[in-house]
């Protein structure tokens, strides 16, 4: 039902969970563990997969929050909760408030859990490519930076995400890396099929949290796209024709003990 990582798991007072697709009540494509708001699986199977994620989390229902994601840079802070149908529209969340559950909902695109256990400041980002490349993983660094972290003390952990055997991208998306930053190139290798390339996501949100000056990270190493069994995936579901897909969600918590 759940990943996690060593590195988030030995620092104190603290929950965190990668959810897989094993563990729910949906079915068909969204089979079992779907925790999309926003896709059309039936809302009541959506629930209570949440639900079941909340109590892994050792929060209420309502206390697990998600945001509207629009892969952007911008990062929400939750002092409490908020009801999900006016969630933030952002691609991140920060918060120092124990009792909170606080995620990101992920189909390919790179989930990193955050924390200083030390401050007691926690974070979560949704970092696909166009959030890592405009700056998602440095905005919510600085986020919690502003409610008391050390960047020198936050630990990352990517979870589940696309990886580099299965990202194919054309001509026109290595040109957007290499116009903002020509060693971007770094990230790239050619493909079997002519003016194509295979894109390393988890290398390049490695490389920017080190850039941010992150010095722990830890990288579970899923790939999502090549593990139909474990996880949902966008890509695999329009290579398949799929109407539509089910989506992870990945959670960070403070608890009191």
């Amino acid at each position: 039902m759940m990943l996690a990582s060593s590195l988030l798991a030995a620092a104190p007072n603290l929950r965190h969970a990668f959810f897989t697709r094993e563990g729910g009540v949906s079915e068909g494509i969204y089979e079992s563990l779907n925790g999309g708001l926003g896709s059309r699986d039936r809302p009541e199977h959506v629930r209570e997969n949440r639900a079941r994620m909340a109590a892994v989390m050792g929060v209420a229902p309502e206390n697990f929050l998600t945001v509207h994601q629009v892969h952007s840079p911008d990062v929400a802070v939750a002092a409490r909760a908020w009801n999900e149908t006016a969630r933030p529209r952002a691609d991140a969340i920060v918060t120092r408030t124990s009792g909170l559950a606080i995620g990101v909902t992920t189909a390919d695109c790179g989930p990193v859990l955050f924390a200083d256990a030390n401050a007691g400041v926690i974070g979560a980002a949704h970092a696909g490519w166009k959030g890592a490349l405009t700056g998602v993983l440095d905005a919510t660094i600085n986020a919690m930076e502003a409610r008391g972290a050390e960047r020198n003390g936050i630990v990352a952990a990517i979870g589940p995400l696309i990886r580099k055997p299965s990202y194919e991208v054309g001509a026109e998306f290595v040109e957007r890396f290499t116009a903002a930053d020509p060693d971007h190139a770094a990230f790239f290798s050619a493909a079997a099929r002519e003016n194509h390339a295979m894109f390393d996501l988890a290398g390049f949100i490695r490389a920017r949290l080190e850039q941010a000056g992150v010095l722990m990270i830890d990288d579970l190493g899923n790939d999502t796209y090549a593990d139909d069994d474990r996880f949902f995936s966008y890509r695999r579901s329009v290579h398949r024709g799929e109407p539509d897909y089910g989506r992870h969600v990945h959670a960070i918590a403070l608890s009191d003990g």
